[in-house]
């Protein structure tokens, strides 16, 4: 779950498509379809399920949009510069420590896969099926999500704030362990979502602190 800068060349042309007057629709729209691509995969859902989903003709669709690979475009790099939007602001910070850093990404991905998770698992499991060079892309920028975060790590541990870890096997636990925030939406256990995430943060990250 793994995010980055990359923009597609049309996606500022796709974001003027509705203009202001229809922006509140192909917003409606988009979550639809990230709703919809989760549920039933991105291949099983045609046109005509969006459609009726936001209550339109199928043909009024392309008003607002020209393909359901345009909008798992839109989903995921608009959730991918979200990401790397955090990122970089703790990469940039000279006020916090490297455990800080880690927490405050950390917090972030928990608050993400708990307010947006249609997004955020469309992001996940049906990005192999954007167009190319897209996919491609998208492929090559998370393995340099994953280098970066490493790099937090293993600043916090040449500065002696964080333990002597592997720093690859922390980030994936640390991945690993927010994905499965899905099971809470699903099970509807009785822990708010502020409770998992501190929770959470205990378990994960104040074991890393020397």
């Amino acid at each position: 779950m793994l995010y980055f800068t990359f923009v597609p060349s049309n996606y500022l042309t796709m974001a003027k498509l509705g203009g202001r007057k229809n922006g509140s629709r192909r917003e409606m729209i988009s979550l639809a379809a990230a709703r919809l691509f989760r549920e039933k995969g991105f291949p099983s859902t045609g046109m005509r399920d969006l459609a009726g989903d936001v209550g339109v003709e199928a043909a009024s669709l392309y008003n607002h949009i020209r393909s359901k690979s345009e909008l798992l475009q839109e989903i995921c790099f608009r959730v991918a510069n979200d990401f790397n939007t955090q990122l970089q602001q703790m990469e940039n910070s000279e006020t916090l420590s490297s455990i800080e850093k880690l927490e405050a990404i950390v917090r972030f991905h928990i608050d993400m896969w708990v307010t947006r998770l249609d997004e955020v698992m469309v992001t996940n499991n049906e990005s192999k099926y954007l167009d190319e060079p897209y996919n491609a892309t998208f492929l090559n920028e998370r393995r340099i999500y994953v280098r970066r975060l490493e790099q937090i790590i293993e600043d916090g541990i040449r500065k002696g704030q964080i333990k002597k870890v592997q720093p690859y096997a922390v980030v994936l636990t640390l991945l690993s362990a927010v994905r499965g925030i899905e099971f809470w939406h699903r099970t509807k256990k009785n822990i708010s979502a502020s409770e998992l995430e501190e929770s959470m943060i205990l378990h994960l990250v104040e074991g890393l602190k020397k």
